[in-house]
C-alpha cells in the first residue's frame, strides 16, 4: 500500500476515533465506555503498530485539544501508545494471509487482555489517582468491573469488524495497484 494511502486511511481513523471518543461516549469524571478502540484496532490490523500509534496518539490530542472533558494530561497520551503499541504487534497483518482465523481470535484475545490490564486498568488508574487525588484502590474496584464487562464486547466487536471489513479491505485498498 502506498504512503498517500497510508496517510489518508489514518486521517480517516483519526476522525473516527475522535468522534467515537468525544461525542459518542459515556463519560463520568471516573470511567469512560466507547468504542474509539475500534478505529485504532483496524488500523492496527491494517498498518502496523507505527500507524496504530500515530493514530492513537493524534486523535487523543486533537479531541483533548477541541473538545476537552477537564486539562490535558500527558500520561493519558501515554497509554494511548501503550495500547496502539500492544495492538499494533499482536494484530497486524501485512498480507491477507499472515495467519489462521484460529490465530487471529487467540490474537485478539491477548491483544485485548493485555490493553485492559496495562493501559485501562493500570496506567489509566493511575492516571486518574494523579489527576483526582482519589485513592487508588477505590478507583481500581469501579474500573475493574467496567473493563470487565468490555472485555467480550471488544473481542466480539474486533473479530466481527475484521471478519466483515477483510475481503472490501484487501480488495478497494490493499489490492489495487499503486
Amino acid at each position: 500500500m502506498s504512503k498517500s494511502k497510508k496517510i489518508i486511511m489514518s486521517a480517516l481513523l483519526i476522525a473516527l476515533t475522535v468522534i467515537l471518543s468525544r461525542f459518542l461516549a459515556i463519560k463520568t469524571p471516573l470511567l469512560s465506555i466507547n468504542f474509539a478502540f475500534v478505529p485504532v484496532v483496524l488500523c492496527a490490523i491494517w498498518l502496523g503498530p507505527k500507524w496504530a500509534i500515530l493514530v492513537n496518539v493524534i486523535s487523543d490530542l486533537i479531541g483533548a485539544t477541541l473538545f476537552p472533558f477537564g486539562s490535558f494530561f500527558i500520561g493519558y497520551t501515554v497509554t494511548k501508545v501503550v495500547s496502539g503499541l500492544i495492538y499494533g504487534i499482536l494484530l497486524y497483518k501485512k498480507e491477507d494471509n499472515t495467519y489462521s482465523n484460529k490465530q487471529f481470535i487467540f490474537r485478539v484475545i491477548m491483544a485485548v487482555m493485555l490493553v485492559t490490564v496495562i493501559a485501562n486498568i493500570g496506567l489509566n488508574t493511575f492516571w486518574i489517582k494523579i489527576t483526582t487525588g482519589k485513592a487508588f484502590m477505590v478507583l481500581l474496584s469501579a474500573r475493574i468491573v467496567k473493563e470487565l464487562v468490555m472485555i467480550p464486547i471488544e473481542i466480539i466487536t474486533i473479530i466481527i469488524l475484521e471478519n466483515t471489513l477483510r475481503v472490501p479491505f484487501n480488495k478497494y485498498i490493499r489490492g489495487e495497484n499503486d
